[in-house]
């Protein structure tokens, strides 16, 4: 196909995007136009190798950055004009596209606050606050980027202890931010919120204490993409955020690796300047453009009716999960769309459970010895809520279990995140890593979360929560020892 004509398939394509608008609907100019390629049925002497031809029936829309496509990266067509047009959606300074999943918006973020801390002058290693129920991808970040890490711990003993969750306020993240030993290296402060189990972090107070000391907030937002569209946002942008990712793919209707970055209007401008340029530091060069239309199409839908699916889904979930608990069941977390279930209050652990359930054919999002969790969305029917209550109320309640997982202390750091994953490492049992050094996170763990971090002493305590959570190897840095 010539350059020229790639111009007129581009053309086309705003043609549409100006119907939409017309119309009353976000336009969906990266789709659009490669429909328009695809009905066009050029010859391809492009890339991807399948040419187009069907092998799982999406292939004709599969394509690259062909002339007209625009390039994620140096994006000055249709993918910077989707890009807008979700930025308004979510009332961000910025927004951008990812087809990694948040893993590569986490990374971009905190390339972003270390960028920032060294323009202002800051000097050795950044610092960030975090809290310890950070992703794996937060872990892999700190390697890369060489930064170091001041750990929230939850601040209550009262609360029942799960690696999911750690629940900050804004009294405790003060009482970390102003330790002398570390308020002159502070970068930032990132949360994850909501968390697996469906919590939702105060975020405006943590925004609060995070910008008094002058410090971004930061938040790993990839279970609450859906919050901004709730008939009150609850997105971490309208909560003081600066910078944020959603995974579009878990609540919306876009496939999997569907992500944003979003930079807020209060943030930093360097936050706006240079954020393009770092999502490519860490992005794949050939992103998907199946997941780049799914993105693009997911902005008609939220300019459209699915806010109030969304808002009859959240209602759905609740008013099951109001009749379940008339029966005795227990729930955790507050998020509209999660229905996290405390199993152990009725005598099952999580997997337990959620085993009953999948000989139903219903299959859960996550299972532990301690929850149970199911996520929902307006795609999920009438008829797909009533199967599931059917189901549930076949299940019996037994006595309670009364075992709790086993609350970790605070690890010995001996090395860095990155000196650690940059380590020669070994697999060892449980047994013979006690006084070893961890070296890589363990993904299993819930998920993706680690009792013990890169550059920490695995010590007994430790070990009963990695066996708690099943994991019985562990990676260590090699000849390493306590």
């Amino acid at each position: 196909m010539s350059r020229e004509n790639g111009k007129n398939k581009g053309a086309a394509a705003g043609l549409d995007s100006e119907n939409a608008e017309r119309e009353g609907r976000m336009p969906a100019p990266v789709s659009e136009f490669v429909r328009a390629y695809a009905a066009a049925a050029p010859v391809r002497f492009h890339m991807p190798g399948h040419k187009g031809e069907p092998v799982l029936g999406c292939e004709r829309l599969d394509i690259t950055e062909i002339p007209g496509a625009d390039s994620l990266y140096e994006a000055a067509g249709i993918l910077k004009e989707s890009e807008a047009h979700a930025s308004r959606l979510f009332g961000s300074a910025r927004t951008l596209y990812s087809a990694e999943g948040s893993s590569l918006a986490i990374r971009a973020m905190l390339y972003l606050a270390c960028l920032a801390y060294r323009a202002k002058g800051g000097r050795g290693r950044p610092l960030i606050a975090a809290g310890r129920n950070a992703h794996r991808a937060f872990l892999t970040a700190a390697a890369l980027l060489d930064f170091d890490v001041l750990w929230l711990f939850p601040g209550r003993e009262d609360e029942p202890f799960s690696l999911c969750r750690c629940s900050v306020d804004k009294e405790d993240l003060a009482r970390a931010l102003d330790d002398p030993a570390a308020s002159e290296r502070l970068a930032a402060v990132y949360v994850t919120s909501p968390d697996y189990l469906g919590h939702i972090a105060d975020l405006s107070a943590l925004a609060q204490a995070a910008h008094e000391r002058g410090l971004p907030l930061l938040v790993d937002n990839a279970h609450g993409a859906y919050l901004r569209f709730l008939p009150r946002s609850l997105h971490p942008l309208d909560c003081g955020a600066d910078l944020c990712c959603d995974s579009a793919h878990k609540t919306l209707p876009v496939l999997t690796g569907g992500a944003y970055l979003h930079v807020a209007e209060r943030a930093d401008p360097l936050f706006s300047a240079a954020a393009r340029e770092a999502m490519a530091l860490f992005g794949s060069t050939s992103p998907s453009y199946l997941i780049l239309q799914s993105l693009d199409r997911a902005n008609a839908a939220l300019s459209g009716a699915y806010p109030g699916a969304l808002a009859g889904t959240a209602w759905r979930a609740a008013e099951l999960k109001a009749r379940l608990e008339e029966k005795g069941w227990r729930f955790a977390g507050d998020e509209p769309l999660k229905i996290t279930v405390k199993t152990k209050e009725s005598g099952y652990t999580g997997r337990e459970f959620a085993e009953i359930l999948a000989a139903n054919s219903i299959v859960a999002e996550f299972a532990d010895p301690d929850y149970c969790v199911l996520m929902v969305s307006p795609a999920n029917s009438d008829r797909d809520f009533a199967r599931l209550e059917s189901v549930w109320e076949r299940i019996a309640p037994k006595k309670k279990i009364a075992a709790r997982p086993p609350r970790p202390v605070r690890p010995r750091v001996l090395l860095s995140v990155r000196e650690a994953v940059f380590s020669v490492w070994e697999r060892v049992s449980l047994e013979d890593a006690v006084g070893r050094v961890a070296a890589q996170p363990p993904a299993a763990c819930p998920p993706a979360i680690a009792p013990v971090v890169p550059g920490e002493a695995v010590e007994e305590g430790a070990v009963e929560v990695f066996r708690y959570y099943d994991i019985e190897k562990l990676d260590v840095v090699r000849g390493l020892s306590l």
